[in-house]
């Protein structure tokens, strides 16, 4: 077990609320509680003594590591040390092994444990008015990342059927499941990139078990499968998504509820390849599902017509054109998605090793959602939704802001609150605009870049100008 000062823990508690404006009488101030940090110290087993890279001490650098343009871990060590040295401490050495060591000793579970629970102490204390017609609703959509193509990392990420080892990044799938009303990642699995078992689908029932009775699950194509449909709604889970390719809807069969409204029933597949022949065995026969069509005849969309599957079936809960809007939202998965991977500079990590890639992608989510508590803070100041909240202005704003909230922390003035505030109406002050109705063509003026492609394994190229050179 982790062996230091109390003292020293509460003031690495303390350094981490007040960087993430977790300070005051402020809302959403007790997401990062320091009870919740001590509870996540506790998935340490390992000896900790007291030392400069103590475990809040390593996460602080990690977090600021993921969110600094320049992520390298050098950079990483140099923003410990003008810390320490404002702090009147003594600085520690600019080399990155101890830093390197310390991530390497803590277990991935305490990172995942911290993301964890800002995600789910965010999306526990929402607005009530930032819900679904009262009930919480969940996305689920899946992405890639990629990796340095190491030995380690590529043994347990495989390099895709169409990758050359040595020119290209070791890839691994990701699945989020991300609240709707305040964009908090509740919780995250990672996969192999292709093979038997490592699909979106397979990722989703080993995450949702974050979910409620009563929960909304809003996802694409994938989540229309029979199984999950059926196992969802056993667990008290509605789901609500687009029609599979591999189904057609005919509105003249089935119970009619409205125009391009029916409710029908669905026939157990003769297989189902997910699951054992016993379980096949117990499943009913067949399963009751609603279909809803509806046009979409806003000039420039690609799409038509679109049909949407749901297990909720009475009209009166939800009409035929709350589940249109409703399926529209499921975009906010892909900018949340976009956000995370583009905006905090996940598309590709750093590190080696695939348990440090994990500890990595952790790091990653307990950012997000810390920035996500910081949105939700400003938008509940501003009686707006945290949705029309920029992500990249919060995190702009957010980064110019942490150095002031360091030095008046330091010095102990008295009007931190209303620094804080002053924060979060410049973080208010950024909204997205609200046009659904927009579309672009898909085209881009930026040509070939004019290089050759990278057709061989690098080494094998550079050995062969080596060889050319020493003919010359």
């Amino acid at each position: 077990m982790f062996n230091y000062a109390q003292g020293r823990l509460r003031h690495q508690i303390d350094l981490l609320r007040q960087q993430f404006v977790q300070e005051g009488g402020l809302p959403f101030a007790d997401v990062l509680s320091a009870s919740g940090l001590e509870e996540a110290l506790r998935e340490i087993e390992a000896t900790w003594n007291d030392r400069i890279y103590a475990p809040l001490v390593t996460l602080w650098v990690f977090i600021g590591q993921v969110l600094n343009a320049d992520q390298s871990c050098r950079a990483a060590v140099a923003r410990l040390i003008a810390h320490r040295v404002s702090q009147g401490l003594e600085p520690c050495s600019s080399e990155t092994g101890a830093y390197c060591q310390a991530r390497k000793r803590l277990p991935e579970r305490f990172f995942a444990a911290v993301a964890r629970l800002v995600g789910r102490n965010l999306d526990a204390r929402v607005d009530p008015q930032w819900l679904w017609k009262g009930r919480r609703v969940c996305l689920f959509d899946g992405s890639t990342v990629s990796m340095p193509d190491t030995p380690e990392n590529r043994r347990e990420y495989p390099l895709a059927y169409n990758q050359v080892p040595g020119t290209s990044f070791a890839p691994a799938r990701i699945g989020a499941i991300i609240s709707l009303s305040c964009g908090a990642i509740l919780d995250l699995g990672v996969c192999r990139y292709a093979g038997k078992g490592q699909g979106e689908v397979s990722l989703l029932r080993q995450l949702w078990d974050v979910l409620r009775p009563g929960d909304v699950l809003l996802g694409d194509r994938l989540m229309s499968g029979w199984v999950g449909m059926y196992l969802l709604k056993q667990r008290g889970v509605d789901t609500v998504s687009r029609l599979s390719a591999h189904r057609r809807a005919d509105f003249r069969k089935g119970t009619r509820l409205g125009k391009d409204d029916h409710v029908v029933v669905w026939k157990k597949p003769s297989s189902i390849r997910s699951v054992d022949r016993a379980t096949y065995n117990a499943l009913p026969e067949a399963i009751t599902v609603r279909e809803v069509r509806f046009r979409v005849v806003q000039p420039g969309f690609r799409t038509r017509s679109v049909v949407v599957v749901t297990t909720i079936l009475d009209p009166g809960l939800a009409s035929a054109e709350e589940l249109a809007s409703l399926y529209r939202a499921r975009w906010n998965n892909e900018l949340d998605l976009r956000s995370i991977k583009i905006t905090l500079q996940m598309d590709v990590l750093r590190c080696k090793t695939p348990e440090l890639v994990r500890k990595e992608i952790w790091a990653h989510v307990l950012a997000y959602n810390l920035i996500r508590t910081v949105m939700a803070q400003a938008a509940t100041i501003e009686n707006v939704e945290p949705r029309s909240i920029s992500f990249k202005a919060t995190l702009q704003v957010l980064e110019a802001f942490r150095p002031l909230i360091a030095y008046r922390a330091h010095s102990g003035a008295d009007d931190q609150e209303e620094l804080y505030e002053q924060l979060l109406g410049a973080i208010a002050v950024h909204r997205v605009a609200d046009r659904p109705d927009r579309f672009e063509p898909r085209m881009t003026r930026k040509g070939p870049r004019g290089y050759e492609e990278l057709k061989r394994p690098r080494r094998e190229i550079k050995l062969h100008m080596l060889k050319r050179a020493s003919k010359i």
